[in-house]
């Protein structure tokens, strides 16, 4: 259960390139098969046969003899012959026979718009978005879906675009020429102007320079937390020290299958819910077991918007009771209300309304007030979202009467107790609260705003954008870190500052000003991006979980296609970390465990901490597929010297 074993991440050989015996040749003789079907069979991930491997020392040899292998006519981006660069494509996936073979041995790159009047390469139509060609091998536009992936010490740039790719340049200076043009390009596909300092300040602003031009030296917040890390007395806590392995402990199938949320719980109960109904499982120390035991529901009245499978589940009042919220019909996110589950029962106990001064309105999301509310007994508030509203409904009836499916003919109104309602373009799509009921919200345009428990009517800070939407998002239980999850990768973003008496506070208290860290991006490796799958997007990225002050998250989890991704939050913060040597700009880590399904995954959560054993240092995660639920413990075992 971990990550590829490939040689994706290796240096590329050049002796590999010029190897070859005279048995090669005898078999490259015999071999029929044409250049393409290598190439084929690198973009799919597919295992070559022998003799199909050895047709890729066939072309090497006949390249190094210079025969009728011609290159694309020049273009005024093509290098010169002394400054061509070598492509490779990546074939084999993650077998173990995987490995790189060399596509274009003297190949050239050019960074190009589509023309108006055809296909071809130009840059006279300045509304285009660029796009990277090399030689006839490549064409794909510029933007995050490359997940380029860079190896300054081997003058290296691995991507994806219709398979594994990787380019190697003769020298460091076309490796940074290559960089530089890339940034550029990307800025302006991103944004849609030009990569100038004046623009990127309109973009980031002041504050947010740190974003768009990361300093050579660590950010000190960064630093605070490494320094943090190695004061820890918890000997597990320190990765370098320590070998994880994670070891799947059950497996069942669900009942009828049809899953689309899971909704964990503290205390004795988690719940998937299903097309057919919420089923009940029971929490352990090593993971999830089915109760046997299935609520269906259906539809009494037909109120609140009408009910359909759910596809959010909140637990609240001690987890004896939960909220359920079914988007709209028509593919549309928006609800205009939630049904309330007694547990204990198994009946819809009322459907609520969303309204305000006497006009229905929708919510896109519910979220309970704090990471630890679902707990509270008492708790008869929740948070709610929608494009462009932010508050907190209460479910408790103004006139002081419990509202009843059996008798009541209209469904009973949602108190608006908090909350605003923002001018057009603020396009919320998530959020999330800390232990002490800040908000932090997500953004169609990318951005991240801090609300403190106290107002909702103006951010308290707000982070600039990446250019990609954000359609998850998660905060530490402590505030003190931000999780947002975008299509092709995932953003962590630290809220510490210090203010002008020297005190360390966090985002949601106060403005950052510019004493504010670059964010690390985690990302899939070229090859397991890839493997993911082309229409696999990252979705539900977020923190172990953890409801007590003084106590810090260990790891984040997100999913995408079959894999579910887990990074260890501690190494991620580490200044030194291998991952970011030599990286240029955002750090991005790529140290990461997957674990791989049969299907695709609808959600990857941590269990409450409570569930962690002394042989874990971590709560048992759980896994569910459409079909199956599985649990997964995260051993540790101390590295032999």
């Amino acid at each position: 259960m971990g990550g590829s074993h490939s040689r994706e991440g290796l240096e590329l050989s050049d002796f590999e390139e010029e190897e070859a015996d005279e048995q090669e040749e005898q078999e490259q003789e015999a071999a029929g098969q044409p250049r393409d079907r290598v190439e084929a069979a690198g973009r799919s991930g597919e295992a070559l046969t022998p003799a199909a491997a050895s047709l890729d020392e066939v072309d090497r040899k006949l390249q190094s003899l210079k025969l009728k292998y011609s290159n694309p006519s020049p273009s005024p981006h093509t290098r010169s012959p002394k400054d061509a660069i070598k492509l490779y494509l990546h074939i084999g996936g993650n077998t173990p026979t995987a490995r790189w073979v060399i596509s274009d041995k003297f190949a050239s790159y050019a960074f190009c718009r589509p023309s108006l009047s055809d296909d071809s390469d130009s840059e006279d139509n300045p509304s285009s978005p660029w796009f990277l060609r090399i030689g006839t091998k490549v064409r794909a536009r510029v933007g995050p879906e490359l997940q380029l992936k860079s190896f300054p010490d081997q003058r290296r740039v691995d991507f994806v675009a219709d398979g594994v790719w990787a380019i190697k340049f003769p020298n460091l200076e076309g490796y940074r020429v290559f960089q530089s043009q890339y940034q550029s390009c990307l800025f302006e596909n991103t944004y849609g102007i030009e990569a100038n300092e004046e623009n990127k300040m309109k973009v980031f602003g002041k504050d947010f320079m740190a974003w768009a031009q990361v300093d050579a030296e660590e950010d000190s917040i960064w630093a605070d937390a490494e320094e943090s890390l190695e004061k820890s007395p918890d000997p597990l806590s320190t990765p370098s020290r320590v070998k994880q392995d994670l070891l799947e402990e059950f497996e069942e199938e669900a009942n009828e299958g049809g899953i689309q949320s899971l909704a964990l719980g503290a205390l004795e109960n988690s719940f998937l819910v299903s097309n057919s109904g919420i089923q009940v499982l029971r929490n352990f120390s090593h993971g999830v077991h089915g109760k046997g035991v299935s609520v269906k529901i259906s539809d009494n009245t037909g109120r609140a918007g009408g009910y359909s499978t759910p596809k959010k589940a909140l637990l609240m009042k001690a987890e004896t009771n939960m909220l359920l919220m079914s988007p709209a019909q028509a593919g549309k996110p928006h609800a205009s209300g939630v049904h309330q589950l007694d547990i204990e029962t198994g009946k819809v106990v009322t459907e609520w309304k969303f309204e305000k001064d006497g006009t229905d309105i929708t919510m896109r999301d519910i979220a309970n007030d704090s990471k630890g509310a679902q707990l509270d007994p008492s708790e008869s508030t929740f948070l709610g979202l929608d494009d462009n509203r932010l508050c907190r409904w209460d479910m408790r009836d103004r006139r002081g009467i419990v509202q009843n499916l059996a008798s009541a003919m209209e469904s009973p109104v949602l108190q608006w107790t908090q909350g605003h309602q923002f001018s057009r373009g603020t396009n919320f799509q998530c959020f999330a609260s800390t232990g002490d009921g800040s908000i932090v919200v997500g953004s169609l345009d990318g951005k991240i705003r801090l609300y403190s428990k106290s107002s909702m009517r103006m951010a308290k800070t707000a982070f600039p954008g990446l250019g990609s939407p954000i359609t998850h998002v998660d905060v530490t239980f402590d505030g003190k870190w931000i999780l947002g999850t975008t299509d092709t990768y995932l953003i962590l973003i630290s809220t510490v500052y210090k203010d002008k008496d020297g005190r360390e506070k966090t985002g949601f208290a106060g403005r950052m000003g510019n004493r504010i860290a670059a964010p690390r991006l985690l990302k899939l490796t070229p090859l397991d991006s890839h493997l993911a799958g082309k229409n696999n997007k990252f979705h539900g990225g977020q923190f172990s979980w953890v409801t007590e002050n003084g106590k810090q998250e260990r790891h984040l989890v997100a999913t995408v296609g079959k894999f579910s991704v887990i990074w260890n939050f501690q190494q991620v913060k580490i200044s030194n970390h291998e991952c970011y040597k030599n990286q240029e700009g955002l750090k991005s880590c790529y140290c990461y465990k997957v674990v791989l399904k049969d299907e695709s995954i609808v959600d990857s959560r941590f269990m409450h901490e409570k569930f962690a054993v002394s042989e874990s240092p971590e709560a048992p995660l759980v896994v569910a597929t459409p079909m199956k639920v599985s649990s997964f413990s995260i051993s540790s075992r101390q590295r032999q010297p």
